[in-house]
């Protein structure tokens, strides 16, 4: 009889001599990227809050953001597909810097129009900031995917905290420069991508992308450390000819990253909000944000050694445990205690974190090499659009029914998810043997 699953591989597959410098560069660039993204995403709702004088619309910058993040990932991922992951992320990252420009230009001219079409452009080079953890993973063996991916992610957390914590500061020289102060992190946010599109695009050479596609790797979908798919032979068709079971995976992380991104970002876009409205002040919230932003990306580590050890489902499905013991802390934290939300916001960033890892793992495993940007693009997509979907529900339910509705229905759904991966782990598969399969 086989086994459940396929048990980890223990092959220690050789590491491309290019990996460890594609890491660096990735490093280096995440760095400068985080502090671009978590300054916009701090003020974000606080500034459409000003210019538009409604808390009912705070979640529309988060939701400009994911939009616009969302047609980002498609285009840069066929940018990436065609001409390889430098001139796909290097343009990205210079339209982050773009649409930052925009966004200060409209606070200036107090310009609604021109403030949406400014976060709809900075949301998509954030796309690149995503996008770069495939780029870890392009040349990294199997047993050390998830490591790589995650390695990524936690370089993004020093300018993750440098950003939120620098806000008031940038917010006093754009006063000296008579730009108003909320539009502060986005001058921050111009620079670092800036700087970003500069480092990538001068030193990611070789490109990870086409140099992987040009290099025999070992299989990676059942035999991936901790694989979690069914030793099944792949069923025929799939999308554009990518096999069924190799769908069925990059569906199955997809839906992960999903449920990690909705929950996170609507409860994370209007705890600033929250926070305001019960008397904390800008910078509390910035602190509050910037430990959120730190969970997100320093829990990394953590997340790709239980993926690449223990499984990407398994992994998947305790981050959706953290989410739900997160949204539940939220929902009973006393109004004006901002170490209660502080520690709520801190576990839906190791939630998030522990669910992206794993999800982008079930997708660099599934990816087929000669259409891997292009689809993982296309994976983003679904999980932005949801995210927007997140961001513009948010304000509506906290104007509706207040902080409490909003994340008791991110707790059901984290509690829900959480549960339904629990089973399909738990689900007894009847299958031949595949590779590194044991029978008993």
């Amino acid at each position: 009889m086989a086994s459940r699953t396929a048990p980890p591989d223990t092959t220690d597959h050789e590491e491309h001599p290019a990996q460890r410098r594609v890491l660096r560069v990735l490093v280096v660039t995440q760095i400068l990227s985080g502090a671009a993204l978590a300054a916009g995403i701090t003020v974000g709702a606080l500034l459409a809050e000003e210019m538009l004088g409604s808390t009912g619309l705070a979640g529309v910058p988060s939701a400009l953001f994911t939009i616009g993040a969302a047609v980002g990932a498609a285009g840069i991922g066929r940018a990436c597909q065609r001409w390889g992951r430098r001139p796909g992320l290097t343009l990205g990252y210079g339209g982050g810097a773009f649409g930052s420009l925009l966004v200060v230009a409209a606070t200036m001219y107090d310009s609604v129009p021109l403030l949406f079409l400014g976060l709809l452009v900075y949301g998509a080079g954030t796309a690149s900031v995503m996008l770069a953890r495939y780029a870890g993973a392009d040349l990294a063996a199997p047993e050390r995917r998830g490591r790589a991916v995650s390695t990524v992610l936690f370089a993004t957390a020093a300018g993750a905290v440098a950003g939120p914590g620098l806000v008031e500061v940038m917010g006093d020289l754009a006063h000296l420069w008579d730009i108003p102060r909320l539009a502060g992190p986005f001058l921050l946010a111009f620079a670092a991508f800036a700087s970003a599109s500069l480092v990538l695009g001068t030193f990611l050479r070789p490109d990870p992308l086409l140099l992987a596609r040009d290099t025999p790797g070992p299989p990676t979908a059942d035999t991936a450390p901790g694989g979690d798919g069914p030793a099944t032979a792949p069923a025929a068709g799939g999308l554009k000819g990518v096999p069924g079971e190799d769908l069925r995976r990059m569906a199955a992380g997809a839906a992960v990253m999903v449920l990690s991104q909705v929950v996170m970002i609507a409860i994370m876009t209007m705890t600033p909000i929250h926070m305001n409205d019960h008397g904390h002040g800008t910078g509390t919230a910035g602190v509050v944000i910037g430990l959120h932003m730190a969970a997100m990306y320093l829990s990394s580590p953590l997340s790709g050694y239980l993926v690449d050890r223990v499984g990407r489902t398994p992994t998947a499905a305790l981050g959706a445990a953290v989410l739900t013991v997160a949204t539940l802390t939220a929902y009973f934290a006393p109004l004006g205690s901002g170490v209660a939300l502080a520690l709520a916001l801190v576990l839906l960033g190791i939630g998030w974190n522990l669910g992206f890892v794993s999800g982008t793992t079930m997708v660099a495993d599934a990816a087929p090499p000669d259409r891997r940007a292009a689809y993982q693009g296309l994976m983003d997509v679904g999980v932005l659009i949801a995210g927007a979907g997140g961001s513009l529900a948010s304000g509506v339910l906290v104007a509706s029914g207040g902080f409490r509705l909003l994340t008791g229905i991110g707790a059901a759904l984290a509690l829900v998810s959480a549960v339904t991966l629990a089973a399909r782990q738990a689900r007894p598969r009847t299958a031949a043997p595949a590779a590194g399969d044991h029978t008993a």
